[in-house]
């Protein structure tokens, strides 16, 4: 019989098996982790304050993405830690992975105030959760309404000590794509007179948007130096967002940070 490696479509058959059966385990442990976590989660917050409830979420975070390294190959390293603030700060992110979540969670030094809609809390167990969590929930159909509520919430967070985290892409993208930059994220910043830290990373590339399967690889991810607002509009900070992290993009996606491609 002759080897495997000389059967190149045997053997990518066979590879595209393996990636779909760690998938479907990485998915099961999603699920059967996740509701009796999420139920402790549910049972318990009432219990705990802010800070020790974003604290039990993080640990799901932090054990889900040991979970995908183990399970799916999916590891990560990053570059620019010096660039984060001791104050108060903008994260604007690139938005390719549902993995950007788990990621920035964990990694991050600290707490996070993320901007979702409020469909979101009608997800079981997930929906739930974030609902008991002091996130910037926001009804999209208001309109400017919309951004005076993340503006009033988002003030409210930073001044308790935590980063807000804003995606200005608006929706996920396939790797190797740019969305359309929006001055949301910017906008809060200026006018709450704050810092942004733009942040790249490689995710799409190992866990593509709406993608079933994860392919092995490392998740490259870029801090960025900090944009002061002060001085400057929306407009020319978000400008300056797009450039640093889209430039940072290319940089990472031509393997600059030793960024292997999915097998």
């Amino acid at each position: 019989m002759k080897r495997l490696s000389q059967h190149p479509a045997l053997f990518s058959a066979r590879l595209k098996k393996t990636l779909r059966i760690r998938a479907l385990i990485f998915s099961l442990y999603l699920v059967f982790f996740t509701i009796p976590y999420g139920s402790f989660c549910l049972l318990i917050f009432p219990c705990l304050n802010p800070v020790r409830r974003y604290a039990c979420a993080a640990t799901w975070c932090r054990t889900t993405l040991w979970v995908l390294r183990k399970v799916c190959g999916i590891t990560h390293q990053v570059r620019g830690w010096e660039h984060l603030p001791d104050g108060p700060a903008v994260l604007l992110s690139k938005h390719q992975s549902a993995w950007e979540i788990l990621g920035l969670i964990t990694l991050m030094p600290q707490r996070l105030c993320f901007v979702f809609k409020r469909e979101l809390l009608r997800v079981p167990f997930f929906g739930w959760v974030l609902g008991l969590l002091k996130m910037i929930r926001i009804n999209r159909r208001k309109g400017h309404d919309a951004f005076t509520s993340i503006l009033r919430q988002g003030r409210a967070r930073l001044q308790e000590g935590a980063w807000v985290v804003m995606f200005p892409e608006g929706t996920r993208t396939r790797a190797g794509t740019q969305g359309i930059y929006k001055t949301g994220g910017a906008r809060f910043a200026v006018q709450a007179g704050v810092p942004v830290i733009p942040i790249a990373h490689t995710a799409g590339r190992v866990w593509p948007r709406n993608s079933f399967i994860k392919y092995p690889g490392i998740v490259n991810v870029s801090i960025g130096p900090a944009i002061p607002t002060t001085s400057l509009s929306p407009q020319q900070v978000n400008a300056r967002v797009e450039k640093w992290i889209e430039t940072e993009m290319r940089r990472m996606d031509a393997g600059a940070y030793n960024c292997p491609a999915p097998l």
